[in-house]
């Protein structure tokens, strides 16, 4: 090649953004098992490297302790755990990630569920010594209740277990047993030592016997975010634009993001809840004009009829509605001190729309450590239960195994301003 010929340039395939989640019990490693990919993936900046050494070794410990980049409250690390939901960012060559450290202990399931709400992969740490617990279990429950479509058992510890596969076997066997009671389907097992390396980003040489991937080969392969969004056009109006001078003085758009499906120029929709029917006449975003815009994108659409538009109302495809409902039947998770009750009253919020609720009915709580329900009764911190709410106005819904965005909403009480509840809609 000679001197004057440009270098040819380097194609990266760029996978999308991956949101993942790691939980699993107490001291099973989630939070040096993050530490440890951003290690390897070169992911950590000098400086906080050099004060991860100086930490370790006020501890008195020889090597860096990789736990300490996601337990960053004072009392985590005082206590050796994770109490709050730690999120990092980081991105390789092939794609961008957003994790989330999950905290084990069974008093902040309501944290796990947040994090766990916005994920599409989540890692459920084992250790190799104490093979599938309740808490496994638990964790395994939530993650599959909210609808995260990929699940990696990663059996970690295998040092300690002298990188044993008759280990790995038994824990793998136990836990697609109690999968199929689930009815978990995506599942994938990996031996790691996240506090060795193996088979986290490099495969290391003391687990020959493992032929698949190593963790970070299988985050690079994963489905992106919105990838699996199906194919029912959802968009909630969040603004309504309308430009105060002469030269857009009959612009009237409506901003908002696309949660599912697709739009483009010259599609029939349908408004709801006005009922009225149009046509999608541009897709702005920004100053330029899209033919055709799918899930996850945030536009403004043009219609070709002018028609009362508000926030909180949602343009959707003629032929393929949501169900417009004035009762909602719902999976709650509850996060406030004061206990769910029949007859309180909350302000539902359900992607750009409120609406005020009453709770008609609590038919059950999920005992999650023995997989079963309990009649009636309430909610306290951090429990599970169906709940059935008359609602003041409609709301425009899709189950949440089909959609979890408009599956989805939050409960508020009025007099504090709090987000007390978390509802997935049956």
């Amino acid at each position: 090649m000679s001197a004057r010929e440009p270098l040819p340039e380097v194609q990266l395939e760029d996978n999308g953004l991956l949101r993942f989640l790691t939980c699993g019990s107490v001291d099973d490693g989630k939070s040096t098992l993050i530490g440890r990919l951003l290690y390897d993936s070169k992911s950590i900046l000098a400086d906080a490297l050099a004060t991860l050494e100086r930490t370790s070794k006020k501890r008195g410990l020889e090597a860096v302790d990789l736990s300490l980049l996601t337990d960053g409250l004072q009392a985590e690390r005082e206590q050796g755990i994770t109490i709050d939901v730690a999120y990092r960012y980081f991105s390789t060559g092939a794609r961008k990630y957003i994790i989330a450290d999950a905290p084990g202990h069974e008093q902040y399931t309501r944290n796990m569920v947040t994090a766990a709400s916005t994920a599409d992969l989540a890692i459920i740490l084992v250790d190799a010594r104490k093979g599938v617990l309740m808490q496994t279990r638990r964790h395994s429950y939530i993650a599959h209740l909210v609808g995260i479509p990929h699940l990696v058992v990663a059996v970690n510890k295998m040092d300690l277990v002298d990188y044993s596969q008759e280990f790995f076997d038994r824990i793998r066997q136990d836990y697609l047993r109690f999968a199929v009671t689930l009815g978990i389907r995506d599942v994938r097992f990996i031996p790691i030592s996240a506090l060795a390396g193996d088979m986290v980003v490099e495969r290391g040489n003391r687990l020959p016997w493992y032929k698949g991937p190593t963790l970070m080969e299988l985050l690079e392969t994963s489905p992106p975010a919105h990838y699996e969004a199906p194919g029912r056009f959802r968009f909630p109006v969040q603004y309504v634009c309308r430009p105060r001078t002469a030269e857009h003085s009959d612009y009237r758009g409506y901003m908002g993001r696309i949660e599912s499906g697709e739009i483009a120029i010259g599609d029939e929709v349908l408004v709801l809840p006005s009922g009225r029917k149009t046509r999608v006449r541009d897709i702005r975003l920004l100053d330029r004009s899209l033919p055709q815009a799918g899930s996850g994108r945030s536009v403004t659409l043009l219609l070709e009829d002018e028609v009362d538009i508000s926030r909180g109302d949602m343009i959707v495809k003629v032929d393929d509605p949501p169900r417009v409902a004035k009762q909602a039947e719902a999976v709650v998770c509850w996060l406030a001190e004061a206990p769910l009750e029949p007859g309180r009253k909350y302000v539902v919020r359900h992607t750009a729309r409120e609406t005020r609720a009453l709770v008609a009915a609590i038919e059950y709580r999920q005992d999650i450590n023995e997989l079963k329900r309990v009649a009636g009764g309430r909610l306290e911190m951090n429990d599970i239960g169906s709940v059935t709410f008359k609602l003041a106005q409609p709301l425009f819904v899709d189950p949440y195994r089909e959609n979890r965005t408009t599956g989805a909403f939050i409960l508020i009480d009025e007099a504090t301003n709090n987000t007390v509840g978390a509802g997935m809609i049956v």
